[in-house]
C-alpha cells in the first residue's frame, strides 16, 4: 500500500525534482499539491506544478492555490539566479497549458478528511500555507494527519539565506514558528543533512539519456542551471544538493535516516529571524514528550543517490 501524501511546494528546480520523484515512486500516492510563492511567484508555481502533472498524465491530482506572500506582509524576494525566470531553469512551460483547474484552500480539509488517519503532509517550501491551515481552521484541523515531513531549519551550522537561517524558515519565520509549535509527529530535515544530498552531473547525464519518462528532456537543462548557481555560491562543490527530495525519500526509506528528538523553536524577528533553535546541551532542559520533534541529523547519502537513480529510471505514473 502506497503512502498518501499531500505536498506543499513552490517549484523551483529542487521542488520540481521532488515532485517528479513523488510521481514516479510506486510507494507514494500523491493526493494533492499546494503551490504557493517561494522560489517563484504563486502564479508561476501553480503553472509549473500543472506542467509537471500534465507531462506525467496525472491531471487528476488536485492543485491547490497557496499563499502569495508571507504572514508578515513583507515583500517577497525571488531567486531567478538559482531557479531561472520561470522556476525551471531555462525551461518555460508551454503557453498551450490552459484551463488548469486550481482549487481553493478548503480543498486541503477535504483531502485531510478523505484520508483521515492515512495521510502524511510533506512541506518542502515556505510554511505559510501550513500555518494558515492552523490559523483559519483551528489547532485541531489537522488532527487526523499521521505525520508532518518538513524541509527546513539549520542547527549549529550556517544558514543558506542568512548567517543562521535556512530559506524556508527565514522567508516566513512567523509561519515556521506556528507550524513547529502546533504540528505534531514532525520529522524535520534541516540543512545539516539536505546540504549533503548531493546529486552530480554524471548522475543527471545518465538519467537524461536513460530515464524512460516524459521528464527526461527536462532533467539535464534544469539541473545544469541549478548546478551552475551552486558552483558560484560554493566553489568546488561536486554536485548540487536536492534538498526537497530528502523528506519524500525518508517516507519510503526510513532506514536511511537517523533522528534526534528535540523541541524546535523558531526566532521570528531581528538579525536572527528564521533561526531554528533546539537544546543540544549534554543535559538539555526537559520538555513534554508530545512537544518533541524528530530532527534528521544523519543519513546514508550513497543509498540516497542509489534510490534517486532507481526511482528516476522507473517511470511508473499509474495512480496508486
Amino acid at each position: 500500500m502506497a503512502y498518501h501524501v499531500l505536498l506543499f511546494a513552490d517549484p523551483g528546480i529542487d521542488d520540481s525534482f521532488a515532485i517528479i520523484y513523488a510521481l514516479m515512486n510506486p510507494d507514494i500516492d500523491l493526493v494533492g499539491i499546494v503551490s504557493g510563492y517561494g522560489n517563484t511567484p504563486r502564479e508561476k508555481s501553480v503553472k509549473n506544478t500543472a506542467y509537471l502533472l500534465s507531462l506525467a498524465g496525472r491531471a487528476e491530482i488536485p492543485i491547490i492555490s497557496g499563499a502569495a506572500g508571507p504572514l508578515s506582509g513583507e515583500p517577497v524576494q525571488y531567486y531567478p539566479e538559482i531557479h531561472g525566470p520561470e522556476g525551471l531553469g531555462p525551461i518555460k512551460p508551454p503557453d498551450t497549458l490552459q484551463n488548469v483547474k486550481v482549487h481553493d484552500f478548503t480543498k486541503i480539509l477535504e483531502i485531510v478528511n478523505e484520508y483521515a488517519g492515512r495521510l502524511i503532509i510533506v512541506n518542502i517550501g515556505r510554511l505559510t500555507e501550513l500555518a494558515l491551515v492552523f490559523i483559519v481552521f483551528g489547532d485541531n484541523a489537522l488532527k487526523d494527519v499521521t505525520a508532518f515531513y518538513i524541509m527546513g531549519g539549520a542547527f549549529l551550522v550556517p544558514g543558506n539565506i542568512s548567517a543562521e537561517a535556512e530559506a524556508n524558515f527565514f522567508s516566513d519565520p512567523i509561519a515556521a514558528k506556528i507550524v513547529m509549535e502546533k504540528a505534531y509527529n514532525v520529522f524535520l530535515y534541516p540543512l545539516n543533512i539536505t546540504n549533503k544530498a548531493i546529486i552530480t552531473s554524471e548522475v543527471i547525464n545518465y538519467l537524461g539519456e536513460n530515464s524512460p519518462t516524459p521528464f527526461r528532456p527536462l532533467l539535464k537543462p534544469a539541473f545544469d542551471y541549478y548546478f551552475k548557481a551552486y558552483q558560484k555560491n560554493i566553489p568546488g562543490l561536486q554536485g548540487a544538493p536536492l534538498h526537497d527530495v530528502v523528506p519524500l525519500m525518508a517516507i519510503t526509506n526510513p532506514e536511511l535516516f537517523k533522528y534526534i528528538p528535540k523541541r524546535v523553536r523558531v526566532e521570528e524577528f531581528g538579525n536572527s529571524k528564521g533561526k531554528s533553535i533546539a537544546d543540544f546541551r549534554p543535559k538539555p532542559a526537559e520538555e513534554p514528550p508530545e512537544t518533541l520533534d524528530f530532527i534528521g541529523m544523519e543519513a546514508d547519502f550513497q543509498k540516497f543517490v542509489s534510490n534517486f537513480m532507481e526511482i528516476f529510471l522507473q517511470g511508473n505514473f499509474e495512480k496508486k
